[in-house]
């Protein structure tokens, strides 16, 4: 065990919590049932739900032209499933665009003064980076004072010889640098159970010593005046036990990550303010750049083993999403400040480093469903367990129908079922698919799918950012074309991906947590190949069925996503500068442009260390 440079140990108990044992959502100060969360619920779930009744109703009624069968109806459930979730997306936007347009109340009321814990669990990652953004956030917050204490600690899994030297010499570095910075710095010698036993294991030993712990990633970014409001905001609040930031997305320079940045950025602000207006105390945990009240988490929310689908202990990978719903369990309010700016992370540069970042996250989420039996759970808190497992489950519907779609082709005439099922009476009198219902399918789909970003852009607009810190009008409105043009090109692709995660997920094949390569870009095109080679595959059966007559023509667009995965992943990793500006790019967070110094300063000390 390193240990250089830390505090004296102050033990805290940090019990494994029973899930199937009775527990009463009552125990902590002042949590109450918030009214105005309730009546943004139903505004929000009962014209999705009455949206997703009606286009149920809407294709029941198409199909039972010749008499509805049992394989019509299932495909209409199932149309209707997939619709639910995008209707919700869309009303939460609607809701979260209204919701900006007021201006936010003043959180008023004593402060407690709080010491708060920074804590950066690291595993692998590029030393200089990770003390560049520590120290960057520790110059900020010593130039801001205020009544809070802070303390931030890198707590390291590094198991790479080289790597762990790297971690000593940028940590000797940055002490010689800030001598009287509040720093600290250890790695385990076995990073058991990962990410949950590492910041356990500072609880235990460290935890009695703190008030408040803020959990940032290694790639994690938070100006001083936003660690300041969280700090405000939980010892303002008794009752809370975690308050989460909307974390903006910066540093992007590649295609797709560029994309994911301007989303964020653009279409993200109305989606989290309409998530925060109906979750109200009762929301969310991403697993970073959040603030958690030590001796709440400590009491409620460690994380046992779960038994897997083989019967085996596993551990809990999402394990997020589950410590809010354990926080929430114990009476302790789970909170969102969307409006609270200053709170940063990167994205992966390229397709294929989102893909495998995806497939582990994918591999956490299904987990969930297995949790939702979890005793004394709010009934939101379910909720988001099973939204996140959805979320990747509707990557498989949507190809169940989209393949469906295809065997139906352009006429029951010429249909592949037919084809092969000739005056079957078994198989389903699929309806005509003509022109028309072609293109009211398209339109339908593809509408719902970009009014969130429209309507997204607009709210943010109307809400007063103005145009110059998005590029001016003319580059602004061509950045929503580009953007909407590059999600369509990577949605098919992305579709299959996480399809065949579900697949290995559900039938237990081993998925390595792998650190993040945040540099990206360095995949040649024989890796791009392999890895791409199903939607490759898929791509050209679509093609063959468009040429002889039996694929629908309107399935155009996913099939010359699919056929051209390898050069689209390619062009992923692509520098691309000039457009899909956002306001943190125009301009730039002091706190990123000294992170960005720290960076290459530390990079430089450390050029004589072992190789990379």
């Amino acid at each position: 065990m390193t240990r250089a440079g830390m505090p004296p140990e102050a033990p805290l108990a940090h019990p494994r919590q029973d899930l199937g044992r009775a527990f009463r959502d009552d125990l902590a100060p002042g949590a109450t049932p918030d009214p105005v969360a309730a009546r943004w619920r139903m505004g929000t779930f009962l014209p999705a739900a009455i949206a997703t009744g009606g286009l149920l109703w809407a294709f029941l009624a198409w199909f039972a032209t010749d008499g509805t069968t049992w394989a019509e109806g299932l495909l209409a459930t199932l149309i209707a499933v997939g619709f639910f979730w995008i209707a919700l997306t869309f009303v939460t936007v609607l809701a979260g665009a209204a919701a900006m347009q007021r201006r936010a109340a003043p959180e008023t009321g004593p402060v407690t003064a709080l010491d708060v814990a920074l804590l950066v669990p690291v595993h692998e990652e590029a030393p200089w980076d990770v003390f560049g953004n520590a120290a960057a956030m520790l110059e900020r917050l010593a130039r801001k004072p205020g009544a809070h204490r802070f303390a931030l600690y890198i707590l390291s899994d590094t198991r790479d010889p080289g790597r762990a030297a790297q971690e000593a010499h940028a940590f000797a570095a940055l002490r010689t640098r800030m001598p009287d910075a509040p720093l600290y710095y250890r790695r385990r010698e076995r990073n058991t159970d990962r990410k949950v036993g590492n910041l356990a294991e500072w609880l235990t030993r460290w935890g009695g010593a703190h008030d408040a712990m803020l959990i940032l990633d290694a790639d994690s970014l938070m100006s001083a005046s936003a660690i300041g409001a969280l700090a405000d905001a939980l010892g303002r609040d008794p009752s809370a036990g975690l308050i989460q930031s909307f974390p903006q997305l910066i540093g992007a320079d590649t295609v797709f990550a560029r994309s994911q940045q301007f989303a964020n950025a653009v279409y993200g602000a109305a989606l989290a303010e309409g998530l925060a207006r109906w979750t109200g105390r009762e929301g969310n945990y991403w697993g970073h750049n959040a603030i958690l009240r030590v001796q709440a988490f400590a009491a409620s929310a460690g994380l046992p083993h779960m038994r897997g689908l083989r019967g085996r202990d596993q551990l809990i990978l999402s394990h997020d999403f589950v410590e809010a719903g354990l926080l929430r369990r114990a009476g302790w309010s789970v909170r969102f400040l969307p409006r609270l700016r200053g709170s940063y992370e990167e994205t992966p540069p390229t397709l294929i480093d989102h893909v495998l970042r995806d497939r582990r996250w994918c591999k956490g989420n299904l987990q969930h469903l297995g949790l939702l039996g979890t005793r004394g759970l709010h009934a939101l808190s379910r909720f988001h367990l099973f939204h996140g497992a959805i979320g990747y489950l509707l990557s498989p519907l949507w190809f169940l129908l989209l393949t469906l779609w295809a065997m139906i082709g352009v006429s029951a005439e010429r249909s592949v079922i037919n084809y092969f099922s000739p005056a079957n009476p078994t198989m389903p009198s699929w309806p005509e698919m003509s022109p028309v219902n072609h293109v009211w399918l398209m339109a339908a789909l593809y509408g719902l799918l970009l009014a969130p970003k429209l309507v997204g852009a607009v709210a943010l607009l109307a809400a007063g950012t103005p145009l110059a810190q998005v590029g001016g009008a003319g580059r602004f409105g061509g950045s929503l074309l580009v953007e909407i043009a590059i999600s369509v090109a990577y949605a098919p692709i992305l579709m299959v991906q996480q399809t065949m995660a579900v697949v290995a997920a559900l039938t237990g094949r081993r998925i390595d947590w792998t650190p993040q390569d945040r540099s990206g870009g360095r995949h040649g095109w024989g890796t791009l190949a392999r890895f791409h080679a199903v939607e490759t595959v898929l791509g050209a059966l679509l093609l063959a069925g468009m040429a002889t007559g039996y694929v629908s023509l309107w399935l155009l667009p996913i099939m010359a996503s699919l056929v051209l995965a390898v050069p689209l992943s390619h062009l992923s990793g692509r520098p691309f500068a000039g457009w899909l500006a956002t306001p943190q790019e125009v301009r730039a967070p002091l706190v990123a442009t000294r992170a960005r110094h720290w960076r290459s300063e530390l990079r430089a000390a450390l050029a004589p260390t072992p190789a990379e």
